[in-house]
């Protein structure tokens, strides 16, 4: 049996409750045999400063390397003022740095953005794409994950309120391990026959 793609889940709410981190724990729960997605943690990840790049933190080392061993990153997203959390930004700044060995370089991404309101995070999750740009990570583009009244997605037992939405993360999953699988095997190019 292959060994399952090794994803890292970057949430960027740290509250204790928050819907973000129920949804990404709700995925993993339905995450095929072949993703093992696991939380990296941004509590403990002092404001990125450069002077302290001569003797980073060991909570930058220890981010730093849990990023970089992994196969691909999953961001899970709340929307602050149309943009992402200060905690994820720091999160992504910590791990670009310094320059010239960012650890997200080449690694597959997928993003899902998560709000009580009914437009489901979209200025945060396309402003994360933004920087995703600049971090050269080869994203999922479809399908897109704009999750409105993230509030009343679960019932008192902790599943999905509608099937639908299970379905919608099944799909999700699918397509993320497909995309990974496309990064990690690309296909070569085949030379044409002449004219």
């Amino acid at each position: 049996m292959n060994k399952p793609f090794d994803v890292v889940a970057v949430v960027g709410s740290l509250r204790r409750d928050s819907y973000t981190r129920r949804l990404v724990e709700s995925l993993i729960s339905l995450s095929p045999s072949s993703l093992k997605i696991e939380f990296v943690g941004l509590s403990d990840l002092s404001l990125y400063n450069q002077d302290e790049e001569s003797n980073p933190s060991a909570s930058w080392v220890t981010f730093r390397s849990r990023v970089k061993r992994a196969d691909a990153v999953l961001f899970a997203t709340p929307e602050y003022n149309r943009s992402v959390p200060g905690v994820l930004k720091n999160a992504i700044d910590i791990g670009s740095r310094p320059y010239g060995s960012s650890v997200w370089s080449g690694k597959p991404a997928a993003v899902l953005s998560c709000s009580p309101g009914a437009m489901g995070g979209f200025g945060a999750n396309h402003h994360l794409r933004q920087s995703l740009v600049f971090l050269d990570m080869p994203t999922l583009q479809q399908p897109e994950a704009y999750i409105s009244g993230a509030d009343k997605l679960f019932g008192p037992d902790g599943a999905f309120v509608h099937p639908s939405t299970k379905q919608l993360f099944l799909g999700f999953l699918t397509a993320f391990e497909a995309w990974i699988r496309r990064q990690a095997s690309p296909h070569s190019s085949s030379s044409s026959t002449g004219d």
